[in-house]
């Protein structure tokens, strides 16, 4: 028992350093090196849509090879892809040579968050909606200070000229996934796969179709992966876009990544209570509740307008994030048996990316033939969607 509760710990700090390492290399950082390459709003969106694309398509397959392999397998080679991909960025010449890198990276976190949310359900089912939320906070600091230390080194380097600020950010992302490859290391073997000594099964296209299509089939489990899906669309579109349109007024790439750092310290400090708060009320209210607050929040940003205003819209959005994505995984670990609980939260987070992907993709097209504001408005609307959906998928649902 005394194995656990320092495995948690030590896969709360790695998921710290590798969040850290991987959201530095996009945020702020990745819309304007691109535009240092010359790169346009259409090729920004479709960069940005890559790496969550490998959610799409790893998560669930992922999933599976938890609840079948064992999940320190699985966390030792996201580590690896966090140590290995930062470096590639900087050979890049060409805007267009950030697509398979962006895919590359992505892996690394198609891995790493449902795999590690498996293994908290797993150790603590009496309380994993604050587990997860502990843990989730710890990933959420990594965030809170990728922006914040992603801008001070484009400001530092600034004089260099060029894609070399930029490319200064991806050395330090390198140097933060050190760590989170040595903690993954240290984790407890996952002793039900590994005593015997024997290779894990492996999982056949039967199998694999067989689990996609029960997880389809489940209503309840479907209509919370489409709350997931719209709030990152909506996210995706707001970390993609909303830095060009402060870069546009002339706000400091410091201070850009200052509204993104205090969005996500809001999620940070509020998920462990928000996460108490699940165990506690019922996790299908409280993800509605996000849902609806989240559509409010998106559509607010196109119709306010400088630093101070556009920080407090954006503390706001983080909270909706913070509501109901806490909810998420738990209400989860509800509905389906314990020996698919990986297969579902891949699922969850495939389904997830898929938004991911599909905002600042869709979004650049919306952008190029109207406006910002009408980009940030459809993803107000497939927020409100969602909520829709949710309910009558959900909600009736004893």
């Amino acid at each position: 028992m005394n194995r656990v509760p320092r495995g948690i710990g030590a896969l709360s700090l790695a998921g710290f350093f590798g969040i850290f390492s991987t959201t530095m290399s996009k945020s702020p950082v990745l819309p304007l090196f691109v535009k240092s390459l010359s790169g346009s709003e259409t090729v920004i969106g479709l960069i940005a849509a890559v790496s969550p694309f490998a959610g799409v398509l790893f998560s669930f397959p992922v999933g599976m090879l938890a609840d079948r392999w064992g999940k320190k397998r699985l966390l030792t080679a996201a580590a690896g892809v966090l140590l290995a991909a930062p470096l590639l960025y900087l050979l890049v010449q060409n805007p267009f040579w950030l697509i398979p890198i962006r895919f590359f990276h992505g892996i690394a976190t198609a891995i790493l968050v449902p795999v590690a949310s498996a293994f908290i359900l797993g150790a603590y089912p009496e309380s994993k909606g604050e587990k997860l939320g502990l843990f989730s906070s710890a990933t959420l600091v990594g965030r809170t200070l990728a922006p914040l230390l992603g801008g001070a080194l484009i400001s530092w380097f600034l004089w260099l000229g060029g894609s070399l600020p930029y490319r200064s950010v991806y050395v330090a992302a390198f140097a933060l996934a050190i760590p989170a490859l040595f903690l993954v290391l240290s984790l407890p073997r996952d002793e039900q796969f590994d005593a015997d000594g024997e290779r894990p099964p492996r999982i056949t296209p039967a199998e694999f179709g067989r689990g996609l299509a029960d997880f389809l089939r489940n209503r309840r489990l479907l209509g919370t992966s489409l709350v997931e899906m719209a709030t990152y669309f909506a996210y995706g579109v707001l970390e993609t876009y909303l830095p060009l349109s402060l870069a546009a007024q002339r706000v400091p790439a410091y201070q850009i990544g200052m509204v993104f750092s205090i969005q996500i310290l809001s999620i940070a400090l509020t998920k462990p209570l928000f996460g108490k708060l699940a165990d506690r009320v019922d996790r299908r209210a409280q993800i509605l509740a996000g849902i609806v607050l989240l559509a409010a929040a998106t559509a607010l940003i196109p119709l306010v307008s400088g630093i101070v205003a556009l920080t407090l819209v954006s503390v706001l959005f983080g909270l909706a994030v913070s509501v109901s994505t806490v909810a998420t995984s738990s209400y989860v670990a509800e509905v389906v048996r314990t020996q698919r609980i990986g297969a579902s939260l891949g699922g969850l987070s495939s389904i997830m990316d898929i938004g991911h992907s599909m905002g600042p993709f869709a979004a650049g097209f919306i952008i190029t033939a109207v406006n910002v504001a009408a980009g940030f408005f459809t993803a107000a609307a497939v927020c409100v969607i969602a909520s829709l959906l949710f309910a009558a998928f959900v909600l009736r649902k004893a």
